[in-house]
């Protein structure tokens, strides 16, 4: 049972006629009496609430930052209209800050056999999955004084996708693949590339690429052109450990390498290569792998939705044994990890060249922009010691970006923001140079 308002209301009325009119005993019964005969003909005439039948539907995933409409429908069986307010609770990562109180409530009127139909606005704040808890409906009387109250069970799930902010990026990117695809042999020629096609000879081509069996056929000088190699395997190995989970703005480095591990991806599909996904600290996290092209990116964003740092040192000889299985033949290998280093002379160097040795190796790391505003830094005392810190942090990660260069790797050190383009940007400089 709950009561409303307004009936709180009528019983401060109703002090104020005994005070005024009826000061005896007489009169407090008198009104309370008719209160409580209102109170209850009110909540006798409620529709009942056990019988309700609540339904779902609506989306099932959505980016993070969007919105996502659910809807309910609400169902009622009973001879007796439902005047109802509906509570539809979700956890408060599913709501945009400050709008939780007026978007899961609903009023509805639903008449006798009908059905009625409400949406909620979700907003998530946060990647997973979001569940939905049970949906609250309180059933008014005819009077608005009193109703009955209930929960109902009614299960969905929302997930909340990576942003993928980067891929505005992407248009350009996909500009230079084009032109790479059409550039003469003298600019894209090395290492493992594919010849293209034939053409006529033009002023400024290098002689080098000329093709004297096909120009002895025809009438003019033709010359060979080359296209970067296509159906290359990426593997995009994530660090889901303890490093992950530092916080450089708002948002861990997780957060970061997922973002640049989408425009690789998105970049690497229209070029016509195979990637697979890994993500792992102490145990596998994700893995998918020998998708179609369509599938890729859908396929990716779900697994990546669910991943959350873990406080756990990562264990790099799994990482690396499962990637060396993931990959049997030549690849490309992205690490997506820490260049803090204690974490890294203790797990990734001794085990590196076992990828180098086959594999070509880029590792990408978030730096935090923060350590630039520090090291600038000047005036007082806690400014200079903090100054000097920053300045020994960015020197730790210079120095084992260069041990890890030395033994064959390509290194990408970038603010959040700088990290997807610079990747992507290694990627076609690769591509260029045949390298994969």
């Amino acid at each position: 049972m709950a009561v409303t308002g307004r009936t709180a209301l009528l019983a401060a009325l109703g002090a104020l006629v005994v005070g005024l009119v009826l000061p005896s005993w007489a009169g407090i019964g008198a009104v309370t009496g008719a209160l409580f005969v209102a109170v209850l003909a009110d909540l006798l005439l409620a529709a009942p609430v056990r019988t309700l039948r609540i339904g779902r539907g609506g989306d099932t995933a959505v980016r993070l930052g969007e919105p996502a409409s659910v809807e309910l429908t609400v169902t009622n069986p009973s001879g007796r209209p439902l005047r109802a307010t509906v509570r539809d609770a979700w956890p408060p990562s599913a709501w945009h800050p400050g709008t939780a109180l007026t978007a899961s409530r609903h009023s509805l009127l639903v008449p006798a056999g009908e059905r009625r139909r409400a949406g909620t606005l979700l907003t998530p704040t946060r990647r997973g999955d979001h569940h939905a808890y049970r949906v609250t409906v309180r059933s008014l009387g005819p009077l608005g004084l009193a109703g009955r109250q209930g929960s109902h069970l009614a299960p969905w799930t929302v997930r909340a996708l990576p942003p993928f902010n980067s891929r505005k990026h992407l248009p350009s990117r996909l500009a230079r693949l084009r032109e790479l695809d059409g550039r003469t042999s003298v600019l894209t020629r090395g290492q493992g590339t594919e010849f293209d096609s034939l053409r006529e000879y033009l002023p400024g081509d290098d002689v080098r690429s000329i093709d004297w069996r096909a120009s002895a056929r025809r009438s003019t000088v033709a010359v060979r052109t080359w296209r970067p190699e296509r159906d290359r395997h990426i593997l995009i190995a994530l660090d889901t450990g303890r490093t992950s989970a530092g916080r450089v703005g708002d948002a861990p480095r997780l957060d970061a390498s997922l973002d640049a591990a989408l425009l690789l991806t998105a970049l690497a599909t229209k070029a016509g290569d195979r990637v697979d996904l890994l993500a792992q600290d102490v145990r596998r996290r994700a893995s998918v792998a020998g998708r179609s092209p369509s599938e890729i990116l859908p396929a990716f964003t779900h697994a990546m939705a669910v991943l959350e740092p873990a406080l756990f040192e990562t264990d790099m000889r799994s990482l690396v044994s499962t990637a060396l299985r993931m990959a049997p033949h030549r690849s490309l290998i992205v690490i997506l990890t820490g260049l803090d280093a204690a974490p890294v002379e203790d797990g990734l160097l001794p085990l590196l060249p076992l990828l180098t040795k086959r594999h070509e190796v880029v590792l990408a790391s978030v730096a935090d922009p923060h350590l630039d505003e520090l090291a600038a830094g000047r005036g007082t005392l806690d400014a200079v010691y903090a100054a000097a810190a920053a300045e020994q942090t960015r020197a730790d990660r210079r120095h084992t970006a260069e041990r890890l260069t030395r033994l064959g790797a390509t290194v990408l050190d970038a603010p959040p923001t700088a990290l997807a383009p610079a990747l992507a940007d290694a990627y076609l400089a690769l591509k260029a140079a045949g390298r994969l």
